[in-house]
């Protein structure tokens, strides 16, 4: 299971829309190692500013993949954490994350880290069965 979802959310979710501060309060707490991650990073492009900020340290166990792989993979977990954290995410591998500003100023950076050339240039045979 993607998420650690309470009694109340899930009510939530069954009667209509969710609240998207609990739905972020719910990734947070669901996927520590994630939220971190991108936290981190977001934190990281504000204060150095540049056209991106990303993470080339590979996690620490395969919980650490995981969560990364679930926040990454879900569309509306990525939407929520982008959305809260006004950001554009990137990702290749299971562990290259990276925060893009919402600038347009960046398009193009972004479409190079996204292309397929750059996810060739980023494989390494250690990732191999990341």
């Amino acid at each position: 299971m993607s998420l650690d979802v309470s009694p109340a959310l899930l009510d939530q979710a069954e009667r209509g829309e969710v609240d998207e501060a609990a739905f972020i309060d719910c990734v947070r707490n669901s996927l520590p190692y994630a939220w971190n991650m991108v936290s981190s990073l977001a934190a990281q492009l504000k204060v150095d500013g540049g056209e991106f900020a990303d993470n080339t340290t590979p996690p620490p166990d395969e919980q650490a993949r995981g969560q990364l792989l679930r926040a990454l993979a879900s569309d509306a977990i990525r939407g929520a954490l982008e959305r809260h954290f006004g950001v554009r995410l990137a990702f290749q591998n299971c562990h290259r994350v990276a925060v893009f500003p919402l600038d347009a100023s960046v398009d193009d950076r972004l479409a190079r880290f996204t292309s397929v050339r750059g996810q060739l240039l980023n494989q390494s045979p250690l990732l191999r069965d990341c």
